[in-house]
C-alpha cells in the first residue's frame, strides 16, 4: 500500500499541482491529502478513484507495478463487457502495463443501435468501421463512416453516434484517457 502514497504525491508534483489545486479537483481537504502523501491516514477507494480522476489516471495506475505487465493480448483472452444499461458490446484489446494512456477497444452495436446520449469528457477518440457503419454526431455535424473509413476528433465537442443498418456494426475505437 504504501507505493501508493508515493505515486499520488509523484503525480502531484509531475502535474504541477499544489496540495491545493488536488484539494479543489477532489473535494477532499489539503490536511487529508498531505496525511495520505505522508502515509499516516487510510485512503477509501472513493477517495483514490476522485484523486485518480483528477490527474485523468485510471485508478489500476496506483496498483500497477514494473513487473505487472502483459503487453500481448490473444484472441482468446478477450473478455466482451458492456456498461450498466448500455446496448453496446465492448471488447478490450489492450496490453497491461502501467502508466498506460490509450485504450484500444473493439466495439459491436445491434442492428439500429441508437446511442443519442450525447457526451462530452477530456482526451481524443479514434473509429475506425471494421464491419457495417456508424453515424457520428459530432460538434453539430453529422458523419456516415462506413466500413474502411475512420473519424478523429476531441472528446470535449459533443459527440454521439447510432449503428443506423439493419445489420451488425463492428468499430475498432481508441480512447485517451484510459477510462475502463
Amino acid at each position: 500500500m504504501d507505493g501508493i502514497y508515493q505515486k499520488i504525491k509523484n503525480l502531484r508534483v509531475e502535474q504541477g499541482f499544489t496540495l491545493k489545486d488536488l484539494s479543489e479537483k477532489t473535494d477532499l481537504s489539503v490536511s487529508f491529502l498531505s496525511q495520505i502523501e505522508r502515509g499516516t491516514s487510510s485512503l477509501a477507494i472513493t477517495s483514490l478513484k476522485k484523486i485518480a480522476d483528477a490527474f485523468a489516471v485510471p485508478i489500476t495506475y496506483f496498483f500497477d507495478t514494473d513487473s505487472n505487465h502483459n503487453y500481448m493480448l490473444q484472441a482468446s483472452e478477450r473478455k466482451p463487457f458492456r456498461l450498466e444499461g448500455s446496448p453496446i458490446v465492448y471488447t478490450r484489446l489492450n496490453g497491461e502495463f502501467g502508466g498506460r494512456t490509450l485504450e484500444p477497444l473493439l466495439v459491436t452495436l445491434a442492428p439500429k443501435q441508437e446511442l443519442n446520449q450525447v457526451s462530452s469528457h477530456p482526451g481524443e477518440e479514434f473509429y475506425y468501421v471494421l464491419k457495417g457503419a456508424a453515424l457520428f454526431k459530432v460538434d453539430g455535424k453529422e458523419y456516415f463512416v462506413r466500413e474502411g473509413d475512420s473519424i478523429h476528433y476531441p472528446s470535449e465537442v459533443p459527440h454521439a453516434w447510432e449503428n443506423p443498418l439493419n445489420e451488425e456494426t463492428q468499430i475498432l475505437c481508441v480512447l485517451t484517457p484510459v477510462i475502463f
